[in-house]
């Protein structure tokens, strides 16, 4: 098969090392049901998604203990990503097989691969960044060309690349969005835009960006409701900066965060009545008291008709299981990690009724016909619902990587966002039995 090399020096791969590039690469679209995070999760295929690589965030992955991977995506590897402009000036992100190989043809493994991990920058690129002079050397100039080229190339075609038969309705005013009905969950496009942003602004410095390849844990759902929640009672890593320490822990103090262990981070719920999804931003989440989140639980059970009541024990008996598996966890800590609840929205009429009750005979009828026997229903399947734990940049355990800070037992502040969550549900299920 023929393969484009190119050299990764100046990405991290370390001296010696190319990648090989395979042609036909495949491009990569928004998730459009994405409804919480920072990161953009980009769509490779159904079954698929990608985000940008963080070291801690892929080893984490790849040395999870079995018993936790029922409730984490798989992880199905990396890809390099790069951009590429078609011939009406628009950007795609195309993303190509990552096989590292040496000159000689054989494998080259580096414990460590990836560019020094930096936070995410807090305030826009301006365009002058992208527009930096260069040194008189052909490779400057040659990269100072790309980045003009980059600069011009026009947005991502999105009205046509992202789209779904059932539009979004954002609540949230901080949105602008209001009233807008959509064909894309509108955070998913946000983090789209700011990472593309971020790409280009980095382009400067190298043409190629590992990504994760991760299960598309909605690929099952033709109308998937999600519920992004922030977990735990603390959300900045062992290596965060006093900064970014403090800043967390004044988000925490200010939310549910600390007096539940738990806070709502996204939120899209497909309605029956209107036959489109009502969504809600980690804004919204941030300002909730304890009742307002305990009103957003029943929010996202609601489809507009009624309180599916038939996901209660089957979401409980996920949240009880992972939690068991979660306290037998020594030293883990799964800090800024967030759970999602995911749940089919859509549902036949019959599911949500009562069996339906044989008809009587007409009162004055003195020799009634025998009865036709009552319709005959498909049988009721149970309600498709799933848990996933997704976000590792932050997590640790004792000796991972090296890192020092010493935790005893399993995460406090986690399990105690499970018993929170365990709690309400129940009391929300109790409180609307027929």
């Amino acid at each position: 098969m023929y393969c484009i090399c190119r050299d990764l020096q100046g990405t991290g791969s370390g001296g010696g090392a190319s990648l090989r590039l395979q042609a036909g690469g495949v491009p990569l679209e928004p998730f459009i049901h994405q409804v919480g995070g920072h990161t953009s999760m980009m769509r490779y295929d159904d079954h698929t998604v990608c985000k940008p690589l963080i070291s801690r965030e892929q080893r984490f992955y790849e040395s999870l203990p079995p018993e936790m991977k029922e409730f984490t995506p798989e992880y199905k590897g990396v890809v390099l990503v790069c951009f590429e402009g078609d011939s009406d000036g628009y950007i795609n992100l195309v993303a190509y097989p990552y096989v590292e190989s040496n000159m000689e043809g054989g494998t080259v493994e580096h414990e460590e691969r990836d560019p020094p991990e930096r936070e995410q920058p807090r305030r826009k690129h301006s365009r002058r960044s992208l527009h930096r002079s260069s040194s008189s050397s052909e490779h400057k100039e040659e990269r100072s060309d790309r980045r003009e080229t980059l600069a011009e190339l026009k947005s991502p075609r999105l009205d046509q690349k992202i789209h779904s038969d059932v539009p979004f309705q954002m609540l949230d005013w901080n949105s602008g969005l209001s009233s807008e009905k959509i064909s894309y969950n509108p955070w998913s496009l946000r983090c789209h835009k700011q990472q593309l942003s971020r790409m280009r602004s980095e382009s400067k410095d190298r043409k190629l960006f590992k990504f994760l390849l991760l299960e598309n844990v909605v690929h099952h759902f033709s109308y998937p409701c999600i519920l992004d929640l922030k977990m735990g009672t603390r959300q900045h890593g062992d290596d965060a900066s006093e900064e970014k320490a403090a800043r967390q822990m004044k988000k925490c103090e200010q939310s549910t965060s600390a007096t539940l262990g738990v806070r709502v981070c996204g939120m899209q719920v497909y309605q029956l009545n209107t036959g489109h999804y009502l969504c809600r931003n980690k804004y919204y989440g941030r300002g909730l008291s304890i009742e307002g989140f305990r009103q957003a639980l029943h929010q996202y059970l609601h489809n507009g008709q009624v309180l599916r009541r038939d996901l209660f024990e089957p979401i409980l008996n996920k949240l009880r299981s992972l939690k068991g598996v979660l306290e037998r966890q020594a030293s883990y800590r799964f800090y800024s990690s967030s759970l999602l609840i995911i749940y089919e929205g859509q549902v036949s009429c019959h599911s949500l009724l009562p069996p339906l009750s044989s008809p009587h005979p007409h009162p004055d009828s003195s020799s009634p016909a025998p009865l036709p026997p009552p319709p005959k229903l498909p049988p009721q399947q149970p309600p498709l619902v799933d848990v996933r734990m997704i976000d590792f940049a932050h997590s640790t355990y004792k000796g991972f990587r090296g890192d020092t800070a010493v935790h005893d037992g399993p995460d406090r502040g986690y399990v105690f966002g499970l018993e929170s969550l365990v709690q309400i549900l129940e009391s929300l299920r109790d409180d609307n039995l027929l």
